[in-house]
């Protein structure tokens, strides 16, 4: 893909960006793909007008070709209609630009269908009075998100330069994310790939699925902690697809511990989610290009559950372990 953006010079008009197809693919997907859109985003916006195929309006399922042209022109940003909320918030790093924020299970990351309140996105507004609004009404200031009870490391845009910057940072996969994983069984291999992309499930669309001709993605595992039953992962996203950990995980029949979603139905360890925890987050100051580097600590939930797995060492040396692995270069064994 070319990207270019085109920055009004005279009038305060809508920003407006354009993208050289290098693919043929759905223009719905390609603008969710190649954006900070979401595919829902990106459709309305098609229906609406404001996203041209060759200069021309079209439905969102039309095709795109090699060396087409896409243009998008962004609404100005609306005011959220969304309620700050006094919840606290474990912020690991806060500048005029971004934020960092360890967000605990059981959170929501912005209001949806069930979760009207309680969300990050309720506390982040009471916590900063003016966020990117890029990400629309609901999701204002989110870059990235992760599954309600996943806990870990977000990175959260200050501004509408910072919201372009991260999100480039993530879509070119420049900035990283290691996460921990409690999976079930015991892995023959010490290290892997699984390589296989996802889509929703053709029958199930509340749940993500290995499908040929989905969206790629790439998951690196290391092996940490051995317990029997049970092992403990380090894990490192190439790509940053929706349920991506967990999905590809269960396909190699180790699914994450407590995800009764893609693995057991009954968790163990009173674990009320799947154990996974985004421990370590990598980028680029959006401003100054400075290299940032984020560790969050291991929450008293994945500690119990670790513990009663069989762990004997403290979170120290769990940590340890860990960021040892991060820059693991062992022949590891692709899973497809």
């Amino acid at each position: 893909m070319v990207r270019q953006r085109i920055s009004p010079q005279i009038s305060p008009m809508p920003e407006q960006e354009s993208i050289v197809c290098g693919d043929c693919i759905r223009l719905d997907s390609l603008v969710a793909a190649e954006t900070e859109l979401s595919r829902t985003q990106a459709q309305r916006m098609i229906r609406e007008g404001t996203i041209l195929l060759n200069g021309k309006p079209v439905k969102p399922n039309a095709l795109t070709q090699t060396g087409d042209l896409v243009e998008i022109t962004y609404p100005d940003p609306v005011e959220t209609d969304v309620l700050p909320e006094d919840i606290p918030l474990d912020i690991l790093y806060e500048d005029e630009d971004l934020l960092v924020v360890n967000k605990p299970q059981g959170m929501v990351v912005h209001p949806s269908a069930g979760h009207a309140s309680g969300t990050l996105v309720n506390a982040l507004l009471y916590h900063i009075k003016d966020l990117s609004g890029i990400g629309g009404e609901l999701r204002p200031g989110i870059v990235h998100r992760i599954d309600r009870m996943t806990s870990g490391l977000l990175v959260v845009a200050k501004n509408d330069s910072a919201h372009r910057a991260l999100s480039d940072q993530f879509r070119d996969h420049s900035a990283h994310r290691s996460y921990a994983a409690l999976v079930d069984g015991n892995l023959r291999e010490e290290c892997g790939t699984i390589d296989a992309p996802l889509a929703r499930h053709p029958v199930d669309r509340k749940r993500m699925a290995i499908v040929q001709g989905g969206r790629d993605a790439v998951t690196h595992w290391h092996v940490a902690a051995r317990y029997g039953q049970y092992t403990l992962l380090q894990v490192e996203l190439e790509t940053g697809r929706t349920h991506q950990i967990r999905v590809h995980l269960a396909s190699i029949q180790h699914p994450v511990t407590g995800d009764d979603v893609y693995g057991r139905e009954k968790r163990p360890f009173g674990l009320a989610g799947q154990a996974l925890h985004g421990y370590r987050l990598t980028l680029k100051h959006p401003k100054t290009q400075e290299r940032l580097v984020f560790y969050a600590r291991l929450p008293e939930y994945f500690l119990i559950a670790l513990k009663k797995a069989g762990e004997n060492g403290d979170e120290a040396e769990i940590l340890s372990r860990l960021k040892q692995l991060e820059q693991a270069e062992d022949a590891c064994v692709t899973q497809f």
